[in-house]
Parts: C-alpha cells; structure tokens; sequence
C-alpha cells in the first residue's frame, strides 16, 4: 500500500483523482476502453470534482460500476447514492459514459444483487475509486466483513457506527431514519480491481486510518485488506493521518 499525505482536502482529492486518471488513460490506450467503481460519501466530494474536471479521458469508453446503495431507497432521496452520482459525476462530464450501472435496491435488492453482479463479472475493473468508514468498512462491509464470498454484490446489515456514520455526515436527520441494510459489492470483488485508489479526508477517520496501516490485517478492520493489493493507494489528509506512527 503506498500511503499518500496532503495538507488539505482540496490537495487530498487531486492528488487521488491524479492517480485514478493516470491509470485510466494507460487502460484507454491500451485497450480503448476502461471500467471503474465510484464510490459515494462525504470523503469522495473533492476527488470526484477533481476526476470529472480531468482532461484527455475518452469518457464515452468508460463504463463506470457503482460500489453500494441502501436497500428500500427512492433515488429522490437526498441520501440516495444514485442520486448524488447522477449530480457529481454524471450530470458533470463533458461527455456521457459508455454506461454507468447504478444500484436500484428500492424494491428488489436480492435480484439487483444479481443483476448488476453478472453485468460486473464479464466487466474486470481499472480502477476502484474508495473510502474506509469510521468503523474501518470498506463499501458498505462493515466489521466482521466477509473476506471469502467471490460474489460481486452481497446484501448486508449495517451497524450501528456505520449509520451513526450517516448521521454525522448530515445524510440523515437521526439514527431511526437510517436504513439497516444495503447492497455492497464484497470484499474480494473489490480486491479483483487492477488499481485501487482509496481517499480518506477528516481526522475523525484517523482512528481507522491507523487500524487499517498499522494493525492486522482482520475482518474485523474490512479496509486492512487493502495492504494485500499490489497497486494501492491511501490518499489522506493531515487530520486523517494523524495517528499514524511517527506523526503527532
């Protein structure tokens, strides 16, 4: 894992739309086409205005994957992660993508599982945009995460942290209104992309920000695994890094 530090959000989200794009063009030229995954969340905001302002990306040749969506969630829902894609990213680009398969879980979870499983495993990923949770998840994976399942989308509870998590963030008025299950793509479907470029901004992630570096490599921190992936990268900021050994 090659850990990056930024002093500031604004410098944390170029620099990982940066290594994103980089590897993006090299899988465009070599094969005129890419796959990515989005991820959604408040850590994601200055890297995907970054990555829709970059230049010499043949987005019409990139289809793009969605990482997770609540479970019984109307796209006009303000936390709605179909919704804050279609506004961030798709709504954004100077031209369409080749196509972006979005999670619709609102009414049949098990089946969008499938479907959009089946649609990512004739599609192998370039590059896998992330975040890690307070709670150290990864997607929507939270502790104890499956590390063995090979399927791409798995339906899963979420807990308490994770949608405090939500809460905090603003997404939800209280605890009550968050949902208690979504769809996530799994750990190893993750795992499977050729480059993973994972941004982490706000000390309140500096606790998981350590587990994830410095402890075991364990379900019970899902985003440690990421140490196990040979193009990695953890782009942080000053608050999120701050408990890493050697920082003060």
């Amino acid at each position: 894992m090659n850990v990056v530090i930024r002093d500031d959000k604004k410098e944390l989200g170029r620099t990982a739309a940066r290594l994103g794009v980089e590897r993006l063009r090299g899988a465009l030229a070599d094969r005129g086409r890419a796959n990515i995954i989005l991820a959604t969340g408040a850590s994601q905001f200055e890297m995907l205005e970054a990555l829709v302002a970059a230049d010499g990306i043949d987005w019409p040749s990139v289809t793009a994957f969605h990482l997770d969506e609540y479970c019984g969630m109307p796209i006009s829902h303000p936390a709605s992660f179909r919704k804050y894609l279609r506004e961030r990213v798709v709504d954004r680009l100077p031209q369409p993508l080749a196509a972006f398969h979005f999670l619709d879980a609102e009414t049949d979870p098990a089946g969008e599982c499938e479907r959009v499983g089946e649609l990512l495993r004739q599609s192998p990923i370039d590059v896998a945009f992330v975040g890690i949770g307070e709670n150290g998840h990864l997607a929507f994976n939270d502790p104890p995460a499956d590390f063995d399942t090979d399927e791409p989308y798995l339906l899963v509870d979420l807990d308490e942290k994770c949608r405090l998590q939500q809460v905090g963030e603003g997404w939800f008025a209280c605890l009550d209104d968050v949902p208690t299950q979504a769809v996530s793509m799994s750990i190893r479907q993750i795992m499977k992309s050729k480059a993973i470029v994972c941004t982490v901004p706000d000390l309140r992630k500096a606790d998981a920000v350590r587990a994830t570096v410095e402890g075991d490599v364990s379900p019970l921190v899902p985003a440690s695994i990421l140490r196990e992936h040979g193009d990695c990268h953890l782009v942080l900021d000053v608050g999120s890094a701050s408990l890493l050994s050697g920082r003060s």
